[in-house]
């Protein structure tokens, strides 16, 4: 995943030679930069993608370099309980709740390590 200000960085320090293109996956715009870098017009050009790459929204930046996936800063800790405990209750929709449980991992709100404890506990409880 590409960082925000790793580019807007690279844009600074090394824009003249077209790095923070190169760094973003812009590989034929890196090279233009690269080729044209004696002329300082390139220099001019990246200083401007800085404040550009500065000023822009997280989310922007996330759409249009890192394919549309957006991250949230903090993750939320949220506690799943799928466990069915009582004797005489419905059968338990197990697809379902696996989905939930995925689309929760998805989201970011479970880790790994989170989903597979609850995975294994529906699946114990299902049997």
């Amino acid at each position: 995943m590409k960082n925000k200000t790793t580019a807007g960085i690279l844009a600074l320090v090394l824009g003249g030679a077209g790095i923070h293109k190169f760094y973003l996956g812009r590989g034929l715009q890196g090279l233009v930069y690269l080729f044209f870098c004696w002329t300082f017009i390139p220099a001019l050009v990246a200083l401007l993608d800085a404040i550009v790459l500065f000023t822009m929204s997280d989310g922007d930046f996330d759409r249009k370099y890192n394919g549309g996936a957006t991250f949230a800063a903090q993750p939320q800790n949220i506690v799943v309980n799928v466990a069915n405990t009582a004797t005489n209750a419905a059968p338990v929709d197990v697809a379902g709740r696996l989905r939930s449980l995925h689309d929760l991992k998805a989201a970011g709100a479970l880790t790994d390590e989170e989903f597979i404890a609850e995975k294994q506990k529906l699946l114990a409880a299902a049997t």
